[in-house]
């Protein structure tokens, strides 16, 4: 690669593109949609989603439930609560992820990678609820949505 200093013209086999002495033209850039789309955000970064997961079946012991949703806190350390019944769960927790397909996967999947290592009942999801941080705080500021996940931990219905 051969290197030419700024205002001097690049030449190709020994002849110049400019004469010597002649203006070079200059041109611009118009900063206007193509400048803003450089400097963006890119979009494949994580954000936070706020996930509702539910989940039934049929009846298991009460203490077998809470064990069981206590070990999957403790697997997944970004549980923020459960709730449980004795034949349905609610469990509601905060994911990074790209995008909203993404944290849907990965919440589609957290019951089933977990239910031989918790011992969690058979239960099948039967509800998934994935929004993104902005529409949860929205939500809560409004009075409408999940209620903050206080107190955390794992807790009857």
């Amino acid at each position: 690669m051969r290197r030419v200093r700024p205002g001097a013209a690049a030449s190709r086999g020994g002849t110049a593109s400019r004469k010597v002495g002649e203006e070079r033209a200059l041109t611009s850039v118009a900063a206007g949609a193509r400048f803003e789309e450089a400097y963006e955000e890119p979009k494949d970064l994580p954000r936070l989603w706020h996930v509702t997961l539910s989940v039934s079946g049929a009846e298991a012991p009460l203490k077998e439930v809470r064990r069981a949703l206590e070990q999957l806190a403790h697997d997944h350390p970004f549980l923020l609560t459960s709730r449980y019944a004795n034949d349905h769960a609610e469990i509601r927790y905060w994911e990074e992820a790209r995008d909203l397909h993404d944290a849907a996967a990965v919440a589609l999947r957290l019951w089933g990678e977990h239910r031989q290592t918790a011992k969690l009942p058979p239960w099948e999801i039967v509800g998934l609820e994935v929004i993104d941080r902005e529409t949860y705080h929205y939500r809560i500021a409004e009075g409408f949505g999940p209620q903050p996940a206080t107190p955390v931990g794992v807790h009857p219905f």
